[in-house]
């Protein structure tokens, strides 16, 4: 992440709780509102995505499902926030 990065996006999203405790450390004051907990802001699970990595091939197909499941919930809030007239999104979620 760049310094630029917080005023540049309306929206960072973190895998998990260390991530957004990380990002906000670094982050503005004014830019701390825009972090998020990522299956938290996605699918309102305040959980944070697990790290597949030691525990085999199955777990990262269920990783896999979660993190799809999510993205699919978070395009559908985003595709909401969209103005029908402007076609932007809103930076208030």
């Amino acid at each position: 992440m760049l310094p630029g990065d917080f005023s540049r996006f309306d929206l960072i999203l973190g895998m998990g709780r260390a991530n957004v405790r990380d990002l906000k450390a670094l982050a503005p004051q004014a830019a701390r509102d825009r972090i998020h907990l990522y299956l938290d802001f996605a699918a309102g699970k305040a959980e944070d995505v697990p790290d597949p990595y030691y525990d085999g091939a199955e777990a990262f197909a269920s990783i896999y499902r979660m993190i799809r499941e999510a993205s699919e919930a978070l395009a559908k809030r985003l595709e909401a926030s969209v103005s029908p007239t402007s076609g932007h999104a809103s930076s208030t979620m």
